[in-house]
């Protein structure tokens, strides 16, 4: 790891941070970097600090009581364009993994799609419209469970009622028939599946072959005040995301995930989605794992990334025509921050800040037209 930020004017100006994060798999990178102490080198002391709700983190943010977050990458986008609540000028860090996110059903609403052969066609004689929960709404899940039921034919804001929920609360929905189903991250779907109040059904890697997920998303001001701090946090979590590519690793970090403080939940049922079994048989060959880093493919904050959340806002109506959405971007994603962490790591740059991916509907996207992608699709706000 390198040394080079812990001394003199590269000294961190804030040593003791504090750092939010919700009960969820993902989280591991943070509680990685606090368990093996990774911030020692660079001066940083983190404090790991659970939240209740998405939400709260937001809210902690914008007051400064928490100093970055783990967040949903639609959240930051979200608050930095005021929707749906207070606005402030964000950044995103670094991304903290890809995939790893599900949709789940009740046990009678997945049958009844196994039966019918689509939830389309399992929904269209309901008396009623079906209940989804997501968690937040310009999320990431928000924005999965849209897309998925899109690409199926069903409008995600006519056909379906749809809230935002803290993820903790999603399983005993479930089992309440308060939901008929649900998008989140893990353990909750193995915790569904172990209860047996409900099946996965499709995994976020299939909606979106490696898509971005969680962020390390701080205010903007945070990184003008404390330059070094930010570009030490960054390098920090980029050395835990490295850290746990490796399966075993995983395995361990499953273990310390399952304390009171963090998960609460026994290892055993957060182990196996962490190493990419997510309780479907067979599983789909669409089925993308979990991934922290990949090498950094995982941690740079593509462009590309952020403008396809702002082209879904735009397909759903969030969105005004008048927003430069490559503006919005290039000022939430610290692409030169990033360089700086990556770089003193001995970490891979992509050589371009757009990626192209092949979405669940055979639809491309690249990042060099997000207002004409939105407007190509069939269903609309």
């Amino acid at each position: 790891m390198s040394h080079t930020h812990i001394a003199g004017s590269d000294a961190p100006e804030l040593p003791h941070l504090q750092l939010g994060f919700m009960p969820l798999s993902d989280c591991a990178p943070l509680v990685a970097a606090k368990w093996l102490d990774l911030g020692r080198p660079y001066g940083l002391n983190l404090t790991l600090r659970r939240q209740p709700s998405w939400a709260a983190i937001r809210d902690k943010l914008l007051s400064g009581e928490l100093h970055a977050a783990q967040a949903l990458y639609g959240l930051v986008y979200g608050v930095q364009l005021g929707l749906g609540g207070p606005q402030a000028d964000m950044a995103i860090l670094l991304n903290l993994n890809q995939n790893g996110q599900a949709i789940s059903l009740s046990n009678s609403l997945a049958a009844e799609v196994q039966r019918c052969g689509s939830l389309q066609a399992a929904l269209a004689d309901r008396p009623a419209a079906a209940h989804f929960a997501h968690t937040f709404p310009t999320g990431t899940h928000a924005m999965w469970l849209y897309y998925w039921l899109a690409a199926q034919g069903l409008h995600p804001l006519r056909d379906v009622r749809s809230m935002a929920l803290p993820p903790p609360l999603m399983p005993a929905a479930l089992a309440a028939a308060e939901l008929d189903g649900f998008c989140a991250g893990e353990p909750w779907h193995a915790v569904v599946a172990a209860d047996g109040s409900g099946r996965t059904l499709v995994g976020s890697g299939e909606i979106w072959p490696d898509h971005p997920e969680k962020v390390l998303a701080c205010r903007a001001d945070f990184i003008r005040r404390y330059p070094n701090t930010a570009r030490a946090l960054t390098a920090t979590l980029l050395a835990a995301c490295r850290w746990l590519d490796d399966p075993e690793q995983r395995r361990s970090i499953a273990v310390e995930l399952a304390q009171p403080a963090y998960l609460n939940l026994p290892s055993s049922v957060i182990a196996p989605r962490m190493l990419g079994d997510h309780g479907r048989t067979p599983l789909s060959a669409a089925t993308r794992p979990l991934r922290f880093h990949g090498g950094g493919e995982v941690n740079f904050p593509y462009l590309s990334d952020g403008l396809w959340f702002l082209s879904q806002y735009r397909r759903w109506g969030m969105l005004p025509e008048a927003v430069d959405m490559q503006a919005v971007a290039a000022k939430v994603n610290q692409l030169a921050l990033y360089r700086e962490a990556a770089d003193s790591l001995g970490i891979a740059i992509p050589a371009s800040p757009l990626r192209r991916s092949i979405l669940i509907d055979g639809i491309a996207w690249d990042g060099s037209d997000p207002a004409g992608y939105a407007a190509q699709f069939p269903i609309q706000a």
